[in-house]
């Protein structure tokens, strides 16, 4: 097995005080010979133009309470949700951006609720869109409803799977029994013919779980394995998110395991970051909560398993910049966690929206963005997380906070400036003393399920 060079004597990046620069024989990493572009799969298209993924929730309702939902989800129907013949003319419009059609995820609160999901797959599917679907698991997901929906055209559907036990599982999702059922869940989805995903939420209690999460994932037969970084909005304020060197270690470990399975991360950009540091050989120091994963991570798997496929290259997508969100009734935003509307598809083009509201351009201009992201040399292909931003300093356009990264150029030329807010950390001539830190968000009105 060969392993990444890495950098070393007068050549190596100084440590950050606290985290260990990492050795070559501590990460058990496929050798690569691309370059750091191809190192991150880029849109073939203009996302000014059209999105790569539309996720749109068809409901609200939901018979589960998990504890890190973005929508507080209800029990019952809102009145004033999208209906059939409204979510028909939505497709439509989706379909009109033309070839390459947009990726169209049904999520909710639980869209097996709907009792037309069907019809709308259908429809969907006739005009050329590829369907996927999101659920919860619930009494809902049986055999026939899958081969129903499969016989419309459904293509993949993602199941969530939080924990490696049933205790860790169950907790977050407000149930006893449900980490059986997902496991029954995601043998049935596969054997009615989709592709399955499996989405995983990290936060500090089920972090240390991942190794063996992922080899249970694994298993299952998932073509891809999400894991989703908690933004503490909703009923995840609750919850308990990794801090930034925390996040770090965990995408250094992802990508050194995802020789063994696909990986793609949700709110953690950064993974593109590393891909393409990791392409030049240059990877970045690691701490402690990567010495555990990986420790654990090899008492699991042997060190070949960890290189037996190519890597998948994540893909360079980011909050109204590829990626788009639709709630149950209509209005249409960035991404679930950011509570910026941009009009309604029931008085409003869809594609309008998309392609003309200024919010939605806002986010498409990376070099804007204030603090480290907006000098960063990979914000093109990488632009942080606009929902941690949003979620911590309630400024969509602030840095990323969850990223350990801090850029050269920032360094160099800002250093009496907040890294995160781009404000100045001392007073300024005019005697105007900045900010010492904005309020977080009082509320999560969205979230995106992720497929």
């Amino acid at each position: 097995m060969s392993t990444i060079p890495q950098p070393h004597g007068e050549d190596a990046a100084p440590a950050p005080a606290g985290r260990p620069a990492s050795s070559p024989a501590s990460r058990p990493t496929e050798a690569t010979t691309r370059g750091p572009r191809a190192a991150v799969r880029e849109l073939r298209h203009d996302p000014d133009d059209r999105p790569f993924i539309v996720i749109w929730e068809v409901t609200r309702a939901c018979q589960l309470v998990c504890k890190h939902c973005r929508a507080d989800a209800q029990t019952r129907f809102h009145p004033d949700q999208l209906t059939l013949e409204q979510g028909k003319t939505l497709l439509d419009d989706i379909a009109a951006f033309g070839r390459p059609t947009p990726i169209v995820v049904l999520t909710g609160g639980d869209p097996f609720e709907r009792r037309d999901l069907e019809d709308l797959v259908a429809h969907g599917s006739a005009i050329g869109l590829s369907m996927a679907l999101s659920p919860s698991v619930t009494a809902n997901v049986t055999p026939d409803r899958l081969a129903a929906l499969n016989a419309a055209g459904g293509k993949a559907i993602s199941l969530s799977l939080d924990g490696s036990r049933a205790e860790t599982h169950d907790a977050f999702r407000g149930f006893g029994g449900t980490y059986d059922a997902t496991l029954v869940a995601a043998q049935q989805v596969r054997d009615a013919g989709f592709r399955l995903q499996i989405n995983s939420t990290v936060a500090t209690r089920t972090v240390d779980e991942l190794p063996d999460l992922m080899v249970q994932v694994k298993g299952m037969g998932a073509h891809l394995w999400s894991i989703f970084f908690l933004v503490p909005t909703g009923r995840g304020q609750a919850l308990q998110a990794l801090d930034a060197d925390q996040v770090e270690d965990v995408l250094q470990w992802a990508q050194d395991c995802s020789g063994y399975i696909a990986i793609k991360t949700t709110e953690a950009q950064a993974y593109r970051r590393v891909a393409m540091q990791r392409a030049t050989g240059d990877a970045p120091p690691h701490g402690e909560l990567y010495d555990r994963l990986m420790t654990r991570t090899l008492e699991l798997v042997s060190p070949d398993e960890l290189v037996n496929r190519r890597s998948r290259p994540p893909l360079a997508t980011n909050a109204g910049r590829g990626f788009v969100f639709i709630d149950h009734l209509g209005d249409v935003y960035p991404s679930g966690f950011l509570p910026y509307p941009c009009g309604n598809v029931k008085s409003d083009s869809f594609r309008g929206i998309y392609r003309e509201h200024e919010t939605m351009q806002s986010l498409r201009r990376p070099d804007t963005f204030r603090g480290k992201c907006g000098v960063c040399e990979f914000n093109q292909v990488c632009g942080g997380s606009r929902s941690h931003a949003y979620a911590v300093t309630a400024d969509m356009l602030a840095s990323d906070p969850t990223c350990a990264y801090v850029p050269p150029r920032w360094a160099t030329d800002h250093a009496d400036e907040d890294p995160i807010t781009g404000a100045r950390t001392a007073p300024i001539e005019l005697g105007i003393t900045p900010v010492s830190g904005a309020e977080p968000a009082a509320e999560n009105l969205r979230a995106a399920a992720d497929c």
